[in-house]
């Protein structure tokens, strides 16, 4: 089976929100192949469907000041923070039974990990929370969100991010967990081009996909990377 990969480089949250409704639409009715967005977003904070607002330590009007956008969206979960060198990933996936949900999300972890370990990095599951954990401190968050029996919304891998969002908000809702970033880990800095092989390797094994590049939607920095990856 083939997945079809976008790489949209830096684009703004909103834009590729609509852009994953679009997708998920034709995704459901098999007008396309599952899709796989990489994409990093200039910052911006989402709010899932069980957020608090006491989780935003920051007005609307004083995170706007700083360039920060603030919007509520569809999928699980607290409250999330995205910007640059964050590698986030949206899987736009048909589900044959919605009890695949929490399996899609097991899947998920398993790849990060996998991807993690590929640089050094020994990422953990936590049983009380989804996303990939090193120590006591969040690596990756995933959220989801499955209408029509097709997934959107996926992961927030930090890469190389700023780690002081935690004084925008309480990440994911939790206050007694800390953040971390695969460059931090290494001592090293990881960049998103490395993130992302690691990741496009580990999610072809885990999920047995071939994933392709779509050419019309390629970055130019990604022209080189227009092979298919077989699952051996």
């Amino acid at each position: 089976m083939t997945a079809r990969v976008l790489d949209l480089g830096l684009k703004p949250y909103r834009e590729v929100w609509e852009l994953q409704h679009e997708l998920h639409e034709r995704v459901r009715t098999g007008l396309d192949p599952d899709t796989w967005i990489f994409v990093e977003h200039p910052p911006v904070i989402t709010l899932g469907r069980n957020a608090k607002n006491a989780n935003v330590l920051l007005s609307r009007e004083a995170l706007a000041e700083r360039g920060v956008d603030l919007v509520e969206i569809e999928r699980g979960g607290d409250v999330t923070y995205h910007g640059p060198g964050q590698l986030v990933v949206y899987p736009i996936r048909r589900l044959e039974r919605f009890r695949e949900v929490v399996p899609l999300v097991r899947a998920l972890e398993s790849a990060v990990i996998e991807a993690c370990a590929h640089f050094g990095v020994r990422g953990e599951r936590c049983e009380e929370h989804a996303g990939v954990w090193a120590g006591s401190n969040q690596l990756c968050a995933i959220g989801l969100a499955v209408r029509k029996m097709t997934s959107m919304h996926g992961i927030a891998l930090n890469v190389s991010n700023e780690l002081s969002y935690d004084r925008l908000i309480n990440p994911c809702g939790l206050t007694d967990r800390g953040l971390t970033s695969l460059s931090r880990e290494t001592g090293r800095t990881i960049s998103i081009a490395q993130a992302r092989e690691a990741l496009l390797d580990a999610f072809a094994r885990e999920f047995n996909v071939v994933m392709s590049f779509d050419k019309l939607r390629m970055t130019s920095r990604q022209a080189h990377h227009d092979t298919a990856r077989v699952v051996a």
